[in-house]
């Protein structure tokens, strides 16, 4: 499985930690799952982190079976309209940048 992480590094404006996260979930989340061939979408608010760690208040995780399917995906219209959603949200509350990483994963099942 291939996963495509978004880190949302920087700080959500003081007072809009709530206002951000509903309107991600609204706004953009039904974007996200309109990728095609996307299998999960996952979207993880940071609770807290370690000392001396980069702020990141939001990580993107959108799986898909293949690289070709991300390819398929990141060329489809999907794509134009998550980033305009996205962008009118992030002009909102967001301040600091958006860094795109796309791993392969090794789950492990742990037994009982």
């Amino acid at each position: 499985m291939i996963t495509r992480f978004a880190l949302f590094e920087g700080r959500v404006r003081e007072g809009q930690h709530e206002a951000f996260r509903d309107a991600i979930l609204s706004e953009v989340l039904p974007e996200w799952n309109a990728f095609p061939g996307a299998l999960a979408v996952r979207v993880n608010f940071a609770e807290f982190r370690d000392d001396g760690a980069p702020e990141i208040p939001m990580i993107l995780a959108i799986s898909y079976p293949d690289l070709e399917a991300v390819e398929t995906a990141l060329a489809s219209p999907v794509r134009a309209r998550a980033k305009a959603a996205t962008e009118a949200v992030l002009a909102r509350y967001f301040d600091g940048r958006i860094h795109h990483h796309v791993t392969t994963a090794h789950d492990h099942q742990l037994s009982a």
